[in-house]
């Protein structure tokens, strides 16, 4: 099967919604190197390609597979969701499969007494959430607050952090986190 670069990397890049000068800044490369590939007048090297498919993002073998024809996926049944926790504490995934996905959204259910551990979590970029059932006892960076329905909480994931349910009734919350972790 012979693929025409130029042609995939612009129906990748429109149906991303993705100009051409904010695909190159992203990539760090120019504006000319993306049109002229586009066109078929260069041939990038798997390097180059690996560099600009970066500003997606997007990787090589998603590059060469992804089915252009299918709309990616925009509406999750409940049973669709993946679930990364367990029956203490429940971690769904939305979008779990989604190609170039740049965020982990969570429906997360901590049954009474349940924690994310003794140990703090830390890891790179921001999270946040809203407290939609019962109530949850988070800890930054040393501070904590008990947070209830309605609440919400927003921080830089490098902070030391956990979640335990301290309550007597599960809690419940949905939660999004930049770049996904999951």
């Amino acid at each position: 099967m012979n693929i025409d670069v130029g042609v995939r990397l612009r129906n990748i890049r429109t149906a991303f919604g993705i100009s051409q000068r904010e695909l190159a800044r992203r990539a760090g490369v120019t504006n000319g190197l993306i049109s002229l590939i586009e066109q078929n007048r260069v041939s990038p090297s798997v390097s180059s390609l690996k560099k600009v498919l970066d500003g997606v993002p997007m990787s090589l073998a998603e590059f060469f597979t992804l089915d252009l024809g299918a709309a990616p996926q925009a509406f999750f049944g409940t049973d669709e969701l993946v679930e990364l926790g367990n029956e203490q504490v429940s971690l769904r995934l939305v979008a779990a499969q989604r190609p170039g996905r740049q965020m982990s959204v969570l429906h997360e259910r901590y049954a009474p007494g349940a924690a994310t551990g003794e140990e703090m979590l830390a890891h790179r970029g921001e999270e946040a959430g809203v407290v939609i059932r019962g109530r949850i006892e988070l800890t930054v960076s040393g501070a904590t607050r008990v947070l209830g329905p309605g609440e919400a909480y927003y921080f830089a994931s490098q902070l030391p952090h956990r979640f335990r349910n301290a309550g007597r009734e599960a809690c419940e919350i949905i939660s999004a986190c930049t770049p996904p972790t999951f």
